[in-house]
C-alpha cells in the first residue's frame, strides 16, 4: 500500500533544522548525506549542504534536503512537498500523470542512482509531490 511522507527543502541550513528537529523528537538519522557524498561529487561551498535528511518516525518519516545551491526562487512557507511512496512503477507513471494534469513534471519517472524509479510534479494547485518507488 502506498504511503505519504513530508519532504522539506531548505536554502542553506538543513542540517541546523535537522538537528533542531531531531532534538526535540529524540529521534536518530536515518541518513544525512551532502551533495559533496553524491556520485557527482558537488565541489566548493555547495559540496556540505544537505543531499538527502531522513528523520523516521513511527509511522512515517520527515525527510529534507538544501537546494543545490543558493536559490533565488527558493520561498519560505511554499518550500515542502508531499512524497508518495508508490507500490510499483505503474501506479509512480499514472499517479505523476494524474498529479502534473494541469500543473507541471519537474522532474520525470526515472531510474535514479539511490536505485528507486523517481519522479517529481507542481499540480495545477501549487503543490509540490515527489513519487517514489522503491521496488
Amino acid at each position: 500500500m502506498a504511503s505519504i511522507n513530508g519532504y522539506l527543502t531548505f536554502n542553506g541550513n538543513c542540517r541546523e533544522a535537522m538537528e533542531f528537529y531531531r532534538s526535540i523528537f529524540g529521534l536518530d538519522f536515518e541518513s544525512m548525506m551532502t551533495f559533496g557524498d553524491g556520485p557527482d561529487g558537488v565541489g566548493g561551498s555547495d559540496s556540505n549542504r544537505i543531499m538527502h535528511a531522513s528523520l523516521p518516525f513511527e509511522s512515517g518519516t520527515l525527510m529534507a534536503s538544501d537546494t543545490a545551491d543558493d536559490d533565488p526562487n527558493f520561498s519560505e512557507g511554499n518550500n515542502f512537498s508531499l512524497c508518495l511512496d508508490t507500490d510499483d512503477k505503474t501506479q509512480t507513471d499514472e499517479w505523476l500523470a494524474k498529479l502534473s494534469d494541469g500543473g507541471k513534471v519537474t522532474f520525470p519517472a526515472q531510474k535514479t542512482f539511490w536505485g528507486a524509479y523517481f519522479a517529481m510534479c507542481r499540480d495545477k494547485f501549487g503543490i509540490n509531490w515527489m513519487l517514489m518507488c522503491e521496488h
